[in-house]
């Protein structure tokens, strides 16, 4: 038992949904009956119309608690290979038992280029695909790969990631995953109808912070949990106008067309996983709000020539957007996004319940995160998060801090890649699912409609049709080895 909460998961352990969970579950904090009969009653008074759920698909199940088919090589294929692209490749290719076999950019140079770089790191040369926006298809037809990692323009990660499902391979998608609920409903059917997973990259989830955060909450250490606040707030402006940094300006034109919260992901993923949503709660309502857009015009004004084509650009996407996110237990959720005005780099990462709060917080120790917990801190004053994180380490970083000090993100970017292959290879329940990622992905449409509607709350749909009741495993993970390369 904890010794600092009880929660409700220990106090009806009975229940017949919290008995199909798998062992070696952390203590959840699953909120009461009571508060989350509250939280019903004000989501079905606030206006918003209730989510349509599409029937599933004749012939589909859930692709909940579905294990990984499991594979001794994990044969590789990557479509997109800019920046983002080729700053994964040297773990992709580093991770024991993964393979590279295929790469494809829509320009065939850098196909070459990443071909030549795992040539260079001694594995067997892959095959090149590239020259045309019909390249990545011709990789699906003609490659047997077991994973396809898509880190393309976000406009095209619904077509190629509904591709590669359909080519029979399972597929991990850089955020969002898709820029339409449509299409986020379209992914999770085509993963349920071809039993391959489709998984959000969200790198920030195996973040050491966050996943030490994480099993701080299902321990009990902040009681129950109450409210989370994340979000990705870092100055991309200088970025957004390096000519060449993001390929055809597709990332700085997205400011011009949409008032969409792009990329709240890095926050609200590791809050959504502390507090076990589709995994025993769910998002419920949405309400948007949106600063007005001057960061980019402005740097524009200061930094730009006069004769860049951005001059011919307006840009509509708020420099703030603020998602507040209820939830089916009665929880709230702050997600944000700003990538356009000056500030330092933030994920927020805060998590708070009935006797405690978690922070993190440039500058306040070594780990960069902030404490306080009743009963072990008494008093009005922060806490450095280093004892307890030391104490909460999840075993990922435990086993391997060493090989991830080279990975991208300060290592949690190996963690995330060497984690998808170790479950491939031992058949594994995949930590992150389409549900999740559609969910976490919802933002970005919903962002749109409640702007559009003055801000009033929109409903969040459930992309597990009912299954969000059941209590699973999910990144809260039970130690396994990654099995010996033969």
């Amino acid at each position: 038992m904890s010794r600092f909460f009880t929660s409700p998961r220990e106090k009806v352990g009975a229940a017949a949904d919290l008995d199909t969970a798998a062992s070696g579950f952390s203590r959840r904090n699953l909120l009461g009956g009571a508060l989350a009969g509250v939280a019903l009653a004000t989501a079905a008074s606030s206006g918003a119309a209730t989510a349509a759920v599409p029937a599933r698909k004749q012939g589909s199940r859930s692709m909940a608690n579905e294990p990984f088919n499991q594979v001794d090589t994990v044969k590789i294929g990557l479509i997109g290979l800019g920046n983002r692209g080729m700053g994964m490749l040297g773990s992709w290719v580093s991770v024991p038992g993964a393979q590279v076999v295929a790469v494809c950019d829509i320009r065939g140079d850098r196909a070459t280029r990443a071909a030549d770089r795992v040539a260079n790191a001694g594995k067997p040369r892959p095959r090149e695909y590239g020259g045309s926006d019909a390249s990545f298809q011709k990789m699906l037809d003609t490659e047997e790969l077991d994973l396809v990692y898509i880190a393309t323009p976000w406009e095209f990660h619904h077509a190629q990631g509904k591709a590669a499902l359909k080519a029979g391979a399972h597929v991990g998608v850089e955020l969002p995953i898709a820029t339409e609920l449509d299409e986020l409903w379209d992914l999770v059917d085509t993963s349920e109808q071809t039993r391959k997973h489709l998984f959000l990259m969200e790198n920030c989830s195996y973040g050491r912070n966050e996943l030490a955060m994480l099993k701080m909450a299902h321990d009990g250490v902040f009681g129950e949990i109450t409210s989370g606040h994340g979000g990705y707030l870092h100055d991309l402006r200088s970025l957004l106008f390096n000519d060449g940094y993001y390929t055809d300006d597709w990332r700085r034109i997205w400011h011009t067309k949409s008032v969409a919260s792009f990329y709240p992901m890095h926050g609200l993923a590791p809050i959504a996983a502390a507090m076990d949503i589709n995994r025993g709660d769910r998002l419920t309502t949405l309400t948007a709000t949106a600063s007005a857009p001057r960061g980019l015009a402005d740097y524009r004004e200061r930094f730009v020539p006069r004769d860049h084509r951005s001059w011919k650009e307006e840009y509509i996407n708020g420099d703030l957007v603020t998602c507040m996110i209820s939830t089916a237990n009665g929880r709230m959720i702050r997600a944000e996004h700003n990538v356009s005005q000056p500030r330092p780099y933030s994920r927020i990462n805060t998590i708070e319940g009935s006797r405690g709060i978690f922070e993190d917080y440039v500058g306040a120790d070594a780990t960069g995160a902030r404490v306080y917990a009743e009963p072990i801190h008494s008093g009005d004053t922060w806490r450095g998060a280093s004892a307890l994180r030391a104490e909460y380490d999840h075993w990922l970083w435990k086993d391997l801090e060493g090989p991830a000090a080279g990975g991208g993100h300060g290592g949690m970017d190996y963690i995330l890649q060497w984690r998808i292959v170790q479950q491939m290879r031992t058949g594994q329940v995949p930590d992150i699912d389409v549900y999740d990622s559609a969910a976490w992905c919802a933002p970005v449409p919903l962002s749109v409609a409640s702007i559009e509607k003055g801000g009033r709350p929109v409903e969040v749909p459930d992309f597990t049709r009912g299954e969000w009741k059941k209590l699973r495993l999910g990144l809260d993970s039970v130690r396994t080895a990654m099995p010996a390369v033969v």
